[in-house]
């Protein structure tokens, strides 16, 4: 039995650091996902939406601290009882979005791993075992380090995840694991799997059918029936879902009044492209570094312009107050939150590539962007 405490403490305390890490890495994106959570088609608590942020950076970094305490053993009855509750929670959590299919990933390691809502569940329940091995022998656990030490190691701890969250807020991910990174090209990541030539994700019904000469009725996949021999009744509730290619690149569009221009910006030489997902949350003070990169951009005749969700009475007081003479059009809502992590954020593409990405707190100069385009 104290093998196996030795050997749960290892795997938990090393996959709340790691899932911990991955999160703060990204805690803006995490709380985009705790925000569908709190969302009136899942939990109905909408309430907790305007909170999300800080419960993403309070769930990321006590996922950190807790899991280094497991490690060194230290205040083992507490940190058993947090464990305890926060898996008890989560399994809660991700078997409720499996069985209902409300969320269909939990992000729980961000977007470096993607589980579905089954495997989330499942990685719950080994989590549990593991934790209830922990909790029941918290009484013998001895602490690795005195209790002084303890203290300096978690304030330091604590004071490296709370560095690494503010930084992470007010840049951008350190590492960036969606297919908006830079270096990442847009067309490429929209093809189809018709397209690469690979297989398609696939979704095959049973059908409930009749024998046309016997009037035997039975269920068959909806692949092998024989339309000959058997009478079609209706679909039944059972399918078999076959696993498949699917684009990383989802629902990005650039349009303005019904037209596409998705195609003639992928295509251009050279893109400038600010995304606000939504202006009425913008962050109003970096829009005068937007003008002097439009005018800029004018001069060299690189199309420059602004991808929103926003209203079309939004955008036209927005533009009115910060004079912005460019044109906005319209990208959805949830992929302009996936391609960076700012209100307004910045990308310079080629030929459909993001070759730079910035967040509003480090847009760079015209003569910058000349540079990199040099």
């Amino acid at each position: 039995m104290q093998f196996l405490t030795l050997i749960s403490r290892l795997l938990v305390g090393l996959l709340f650091i790691v899932s911990g890490l991955i999160k703060a890495n990204d805690a803006l994106g995490f709380s985009y996902k705790l925000e569908e959570y709190f969302s009136s088609g899942v939990l109905n608590m909408e309430f907790l939406i305007p909170f999300s942020f800080l419960l993403a950076a309070g769930i990321c970094i006590a996922e950190i601290v807790l899991g280094v305490m497991v490690l060194i053993g230290a205040r083992p009855k507490f940190t058993s009882w947090s464990l305890l509750g926060m898996i008890v929670f989560f399994t809660f959590l991700t078997f409720y979005s499996a069985y209902f299919n409300k969320v269909t990933d939990c992000g729980c390691f961000g977007d470096a791993v993607k589980l579905t809502p089954w495997e989330s569940f499942g990685k719950d329940i080994v989590l549990l075992f593991f934790i209830t091995v922990i909790f029941l022998k918290k009484n013998v656990v001895k602490p690795l380090l005195s209790f002084r030490m303890e203290n300096i190691l978690l304030v330091v701890i604590t004071f490296f995840c709370f560095t690494l969250v503010y930084h992470t807020y007010n840049h951008l991910p350190i590492k960036d694991f969606r297919p908006y990174a830079v270096g990442k090209s847009i067309p490429e990541g929209m093809k189809s799997c018709d397209e690469l030539g690979l297989p398609c994700p696939e979704k095959i019904d049973y059908f409930l059918v009749k024998n046309k000469e016997t009037g035997e009725e039975k269920v068959v996949l909806s692949s092998e029936w024989n339309w000959q021999t058997d009478d079609f009744i209706s679909n039944t509730e059972k399918w078999i879902e076959i696993e498949g290619y699917e684009p990383p690149v989802k629902d990005f569009t650039i349009s303005i009044d019904g037209a596409d221009y998705t195609d003639s910006i992928l295509n251009s030489d050279y893109a400038i492209l600010v995304v606000a997902y939504d202006l009425s949350k913008t962050a109003n003070h970096s829009w005068s570094r937007v003008n002097d990169l439009a005018a800029g951009a004018e001069e060299m005749k690189i199309p420059f312009i602004t991808l929103s969700a926003s209203s079309d009475e939004l955008i036209d007081e927005f533009r009115h107050d910060v004079q912005a003479a460019y044109p906005f059009y319209f990208t959805d809502e949830t992929t302009l939150k996936t391609i960076v992590r700012s209100n307004p954020g910045l990308l310079l593409l080629k030929k459909g590539t993001i070759i730079g990405k910035w967040h509003y707190n480090d847009f760079p100069t015209f003569e910058e962007i000349k540079q990199i385009l040099l």
